[in-house]
């Protein structure tokens, strides 16, 4: 039985490549306060064997006196960050380029980001899509940029985005709503 009072709204899906426009400025809304363990794991996980990284005592006899956060995490996590405003609907990455880290990231350090458009163009081996370049910075809770990069990606252009389908439950075992 449906409920006379509710609806399906569908969630944010992101952009396509006529949603873009040069000079658009997007703070994204996700920080994240990276820790030890983030630290410790991604490190570990890349085979990183800068013991910057994951040795205290080490990193205390450094100038920073404390433990560096890896500089690709940092690049992942920002470009991360990014994706919920750039790229849910992106075909391929292309490349990064110009990558600078201008000051360190710590541990306990929260890291903010925001990406600018810089060109648009269609695509000329995938006419179902276009290719966007973008200046992404990442920052933290003092709004210290700690990383910065330029990033190409090929997205898909409106009315090319693969469908996806999958089953859904009945929103019958959802509790009804009282009208009013």
């Amino acid at each position: 039985m449906s409920d006379p009072h509710s609806r399906v709204v569908e969630g944010w899906t992101g952009r396509l490549y006529e949603d873009f426009s040069v000079g658009d400025i997007y703070y994204h809304p996700f920080g994240k306060t990276v820790t030890e363990a983030d630290n410790q794991m991604f490190t570990l996980m890349t085979q990183n064997v800068s013991k910057t990284h994951v040795d205290r005592n080490y990193a205390s006899g450094t100038s920073y006196k404390l433990p560096l956060v890896n500089s690709t995490l940092t690049l992942a996590l920002v470009t991360g960050q990014s994706t919920m405003d750039l790229s849910m609907n992106v075909f391929a990455n292309l490349g990064w380029d110009e990558v600078r880290m201008p000051a360190p990231v710590f541990e306990g350090d929260t890291i903010y980001s925001r990406s600018k458009v810089l060109e648009l163009r269609e695509s000329a081996s995938r006419p179902t899509m276009g290719v966007v370049t973008v200046a992404t910075e990442g920052f933290n809770q003092d709004g210290t940029i700690v990383v910065s990069f330029k990033r190409s990606f090929m997205i898909y252009k409106k009315g090319h985005l693969p469908s996806v389908s999958g089953a859904r439950p009945d929103e019958s075992t959802l509790p009804q709503v009282s009208g009013n």
